[in-house]
């Protein structure tokens, strides 16, 4: 199932609508987004580390290529990459943005939820003065309003 296509933006559209995130950022990812999370946490000077099921490869190629970003990513080879490894280095992360419309992104915020860890970002907007901010907690994603069946 591809997310990165029409049926993934339907359904983050859908929890757009539900949650009030931005309607295409967690599909996007793009450097701007990325930047706006991690910037105020102070974590643009360590490793990036990318997942992804490589769908769409054009984000990778935008984080590589931006000035900020590009030298601190590190990417899983396709080769190498497992679901159970990228899940639990995705769980055990100090910051893990993700796409709500994704039960693979959403297994990894309940389950960091569930150790008690925080930093899980997968609601976001742009406020009013253009910065990145939070619109649910992270018990949103539990909440079936908003989630609906993958709640």
């Amino acid at each position: 199932r591809s997310l990165e296509g029409d049926p993934g933006r339907r359904l983050l559209a859908r929890i757009a609508e539900d949650s009030g995130c931005d309607p295409t950022a967690a599909i996007d990812m793009t450097p701007e987004y990325v930047k706006g999370i991690l910037e105020p946490l102070g974590m643009l000077d360590h490793p990036i580390v990318f997942i992804s099921d490589h769908q769409d490869p054009t984000i990778l190629d935008r984080l590589k290529n931006d000035a900020t970003i590009g030298s601190k990513l590190v990417y899983v080879p396709d080769e190498d990459s497992w679901v159970g490894g990228d899940m639990t280095l995705a769980i055990m992360a100090n910051v893990f943005i993700g796409n709500p419309a994704s039960t693979f992104s959403g297994f990894i915020a309940k389950s960091r939820l569930a150790l008690g860890w925080n930093n899980s970002f997968m609601f976001r907007r742009k406020n009013e003065d253009g910065r990145w901010e939070d619109v649910c907690d992270d018990n949103c994603i539990f909440n079936k309003k908003v989630m609906h069946a993958m709640a």
